[in-house]
Formats: structure tokens, sequence, C-alpha cells
């Protein structure tokens, strides 16, 4: 049997033939337990974590909570993940690197549509989007994404206009509010944290319309956002709901903290969000069980409007009631 190389524990010899001292020898014996225990530990860290990927943007309020106090649900501690697109987040999924995640309805329901089997846990935010403008603001109306949830809630909540209304020249939201600021765009859809910069840089903006809940109704409005979970979690799906409600009741209780919480993380540049910007995101978490017809209505008038958003049908039931009878 070859012997052990000392010199890698820090134990050196006059004499490679000599054995060390008793001393030397418990030295090496330690050194290696302590290298044996790292390792499981490093290696138990990895397996008891929950990874929660979320959208950088506004999902991200729901969740600032957990930033500074990850929950933890069974042995598992909930670690966020920022994700920067929904193409990031479907790798993610695809790879299988996310317990729940957080990303548009209409991506969840496209995903579960095509065969990724997480289903829905439920909605923390109901709002963000905004028609805003000067008065006696003149068409085109500006919009970025064709296709995408803004554009097809604006093109609803606005249906008496014609296709010439829309304009889609800028690709971002960054460049759709510089285009406002420089005052190259009158009317515009914003969804916040931009609306809110939007309005404080340039007083003469207002919001126009609210774009997030059906026409005629006060309260609530539309699922835009989802969090879906990994089968595995099935079990604990009390316990994230009870976990998610009071992660939402946060932000909408302690807006100052949420924010300064958000902007350490880098999730959010200083100044970009106010307490303004949180009430206007409608940040109140229900459980998939209590927003299925809610979510069913939305997805209609998605498919309705964009067939190919979500794969061209409703997810099944099972989207809404995994795990159930």
């Amino acid at each position: 049997m070859s012997k052990p190389n000392l010199a890698a524990f820090g134990i050196e010899s006059k004499n490679s033939d000599i054995c060390p001292s008793f001393s030397q020898f418990m030295k090496y014996i330690s050194l290696f337990l302590i290298a044996l225990l790292c390792s499981c530990t490093s290696s138990r860290d990895e397996s008891h974590t929950l990874h929660v990927a979320v959208l950088r943007g506004p999902s991200a309020l729901a969740f600032a909570e957990w930033i500074e106090n990850p929950p933890i649900v069974g042995e598992d501690t909930c670690r966020l993940q920022w994700v920067d697109s929904p193409e990031q987040m479907q790798a993610l999924l695809v790879r299988n690197e996310a317990d729940l995640a957080v990303l548009p309805m209409i991506s969840a329901a496209n995903l579960y549509n095509k065969g990724m089997e997480y289903p829905l846990l439920g909605c923390p935010l109901w709002g963000t989007l905004y028609l805003v403008g000067r008065e006696n603001s003149v068409r085109p109306i500006y919009l970025f994404g064709r296709g995408t949830t803004p554009d097809i809630l604006a093109r609803k909540a606005l249906g008496d206009l014609e296709k010439e209304a829309f304009n889609y020249t800028f690709g971002t939201a960054g460049e759709l509010l510089q285009a406002l600021l420089m005052q190259k765009a009158g009317t515009a859809v914003l969804s916040e944290p931009f609306l809110s910069v939007a309005l404080r840089r340039d007083s003469t903006l207002q919001i126009l319309k609210d774009l997030n809940r059906p026409e005629g109704q006060a309260v609530g409005g539309f699922p835009q956002t989802a969090i879906i979970c990994h089968p595995s979690l099935e079990p604990y799906r009390e316990t994230l709901d009870s976990l998610l409600q009071q992660s939402c009741r946060y932000a909408n209780l302690f807006s100052q903290e949420t924010i300064d919480c958000l902007e350490r993380a880098g999730v959010f540049a200083p100044g970009m969000l106010t307490a303004e910007s949180i009430r206007r995101c409608g940040v109140n978490y229900r459980p998939a069980a209590a927003i299925q017809e809610e979510t069913i209505s939305f997805l209609e008038l998605i498919q309705k409007e964009e067939p190919l958003a979500l794969g061209d049908k409703l997810p099944e039931a099972s989207f809404f009631n995994a795990g159930k009878p």
C-alpha cells in the first residue's frame, strides 16, 4: 500500500521512510475528518435547497420577504434565483433545475400544454399594465411585444380601435419609456415599474386607463402571473400557499422595506420602485383552486386573441387540480 501524501495535509517528515510521530498522525486524522465533514455538509446543503426561479420584474415584489428570511418547506430552505427572460426560465424547467417558477400565466399554460408537467400553484400579481399618455394625446398607441399579455390585453380593452392605431416600433419597455420621456411617443402601454418612472420624470404624463381587469369589474383583475411547482411539492401545497400569502401581505404592509430589499438584491435599480408601484401591481396571492374559473376565463380571452400563445388549446384540468382525484 502506498503511503499517504502527508505534505498535502500540512504534515512534514524529515525522512519519508520514518513513520510520523503520534501527534503528526493525529493531525492527519483530524484534517482528514474535517475534509470529509465539509464534503458531507456541502452535499447536504445543496440537497436541502428548494430552488425558486423568479423573473426579474414586478413578480419579485411577492418574494422580497424571502430574500433575507428564506422560508423552510419540509426540510428544504427556499433559495431565490433571478431569471432575466422567459426563455431562460424555460431552459431551467427543461433541465429540472427549478422547484418553483414564477412566469407569465400564458407561458405557464403553454409549457404545460407542451408536456412540461409543472401544475399551477397560484397567482401572486393581478396588475402592472396601464395606458399612459398626455392630455389630448393622439394615435398611435405604442406597445411592445406583439402577441404577449400586454399586447393582447391592450387590444382587448381598446377594441374599438382599428389595427392601425397600434404601433410596435419600440422593442422593449425601456425603449418605450425613453420615447415617452423624449416625446417621441404620446400614448403607450406601460407596466410597472416603468410606469412609475415615467410619471415621476414627466408630470405631464397621466394614467389614461387601467388594463388589468375586465371592463366594468371594479376589483380583482386578470391572473396575469403564475407560480408553478414541481409535482414532488404537491404534499406541501398548503404550506406554500400560506407562505406566499404571507410574503404578499408583507409587500403591501411594508412597502419601503420591500423596496429596500429588492434594491439591495439588485433586482431593481434605486429609485425605480415606489409604494404606488406596489399598489398598482395588485400583489395578492391566491391559490390555484380558488382562481380556476378566473384563470380559465383569462386564458380563453388569450386563446381567442392569440391562439398560438397557448399552443392552440387550453390546459387540462390537471393544470389546476394536480394531485387531486
